[in-house]
């Protein structure tokens, strides 16, 4: 699937805010969290962590069960599915820009 690479390219190599958004995704594909916890493991502020969940969520990346504070991220089927292109993706740009 062509068009996720290229959602998956965007949403981390080519983004404002990309460099978070993929280590979300890596943290969510060891262990599905809620944002507080993801805040907390990530060491992000709450709010920039729910941003960037919506933004991943809206764009087919991620999926999410329950509602509220509890809300629980798992990362879409499609995603797994094609999870060897964000590894691609992630190995060249978030050792990039882990450096800087």
């Amino acid at each position: 699937m062509d068009s996720l690479k290229n959602v998956i390219y965007w949403l981390i190599a080519n983004s404002l805010g990309g460099f978070n958004r993929g280590r979300i995704l890596k943290e969510l594909i060891n262990k599905p969290q809620n944002a507080n916890e993801l805040s907390k493991s990530l060491e992000i502020e709450y709010k920039t962590i729910r941003y960037h969940l919506k933004v991943l969520e809206e764009n087919g990346l991620l999926t999410s069960v329950g509602g509220g504070y509890g809300k629980t991220y798992f990362p879409t089927e499609p995603f797994e599915a094609n999870k060897q292109h964000f590894t691609e993706i992630w190995d060249k740009i978030g050792k990039k820009s882990n450096k800087e």
